[in-house]
């Protein structure tokens, strides 16, 4: 039988929970399926949609409810391969607060919520970072949708904001 990455992390996410963890929109495991989607329908290459898919493993700036701590990125990378473990991490650590203001500058640095230290990812991994930024973003906006009810003034409507991924 053939190696499948996307089967070996959806295995990963169901033994770890993902598909009875709460999320906008249903569970976690639905929402990362979701993005993943996005991804495909863009074109993205596989690694990206695999980064897509697994991109909340670490826990993320607005959804701080990881599936696996930062000292178990092996298992990670040993189930979808290190270029799409190194997205996830870099999606994971991102401070959003001080790194989404300058994302399109491309020698602007990211800070690293686990450490606190700052680094300049490769222009390929910003790229990759704002192309998952965008579908994440997306399905939250989308999920969020359908629980607006049109009588509500929009100052009181609920913001994904609250709760990213």
């Amino acid at each position: 039988m053939a190696y499948d990455p996307f089967a070996q992390a959806d295995a990963l996410l169901r033994e770890l929970g993902a598909e009875h963890t709460p999320h906008p929109g249903g569970t976690l495991l639905t929402h990362l399926h979701r993005v993943r989607a996005r991804l495909a329908t863009w074109n993205a290459r596989p690694t990206l949609q695999l980064a897509g898919l697994c991109h909340a493993f670490y826990g993320t700036d607005g959804f701080p409810h990881p599936l696996l701590p930062l000292d178990r990125r092996p298992e990670l990378r040993e189930a979808i391969g290190e270029e799409a473990e190194a997205i996830v991490h870099l999606y994971a650590c991102c401070d959003r607060a001080t790194s989404y203001p300058t994302l399109t500058t491309p020698t602007a640095p990211f800070r690293d919520r686990f450490t606190g230290r700052t680094h300049t990812p490769a222009p390929a991994h910003r790229q990759d970072f704002a192309e998952l930024t965008a579908a994440n973003e997306l399905d939250l906006v989308a999920e969020a949708r359908p629980s607006v009810t049109a009588t509500a003034p929009p100052s009181s409507r609920s913001s994904p904001a609250s709760a990213r991924c």
